[in-house]
């Protein structure tokens, strides 16, 4: 009934965020939403609170690998976002505050999903994100596969010991109150 309901909901972000932005979203980056979302509702294993966070290594925005596992020890916000999606960039004002906030605590890793690089280097230098940023490559859905994701933004928190603790679809502000609670002990 959860999954439903999360794909349902994802359903619902992804076309206000298409409708909104169509002019800005080329057919081939909805072809390769599509695929994505495809593809993740096909995998049987699924992805849960409290596995493993699947470990990937993707090239940061100075063009040098970055791996999940090497930001073990504090917990990760990964940010699947795009410089299309509205919802991904209304989001930023309120995640630079909780980085700000709780960066002695946390690391938000941003993933750029389906923009140009240039477009996404640029992105990050206008909204003035300081936090780590990794490049996934337009064609490149493993992954969007691997993290199941139907919609944008998607954030991903991992524990110190690289666990997922809490997956959420779409900007809520009950994953902020969650934060507080986790990290604001």
């Amino acid at each position: 009934m959860k999954k439903i309901f999360i794909s349902l909901a994802c359903a619902v972000i992804c076309c206000a965020c298409d409708a909104r932005h169509n002019n800005s979203v080329s057919n081939e980056q909805k072809d390769i939403q599509t695929e994505a979302v495809s593809e993740a509702n096909n995998d049987q294993e699924g992805i849960a609170e409290g596995q493993m966070a699947p470990d990937f290594t993707l090239k940061d925005i100075d063009g040098k690998s970055l791996s999940l596992s090497s930001l073990r020890g504090k917990y990760v916000i990964i940010d699947f976002w795009g410089t299309w999606c509205i919802w991904c960039v209304r989001g930023m004002p309120k995640m630079k505050e909780y980085y700000n906030k709780y960066s002695d605590k946390m690391e938000i890793l941003g993933v750029d999903c389906n923009d140009p690089e240039k477009k996404w280097k640029d992105a990050v230098k206008e909204l003035d994100l300081p936090w780590k940023h990794v490049y996934n490559p337009k064609k490149s859905v493993d992954i969007l596969k691997s993290y199941q994701i139907q919609g944008f933004p998607t954030k991903v928190l991992v524990d110190p010991e690289g666990k997922i603790a809490k997956y959420v679809v779409g900007e809520d502000p009950n994953f902020y109150i969650y934060l507080d609670q986790l990290l604001g002990k």
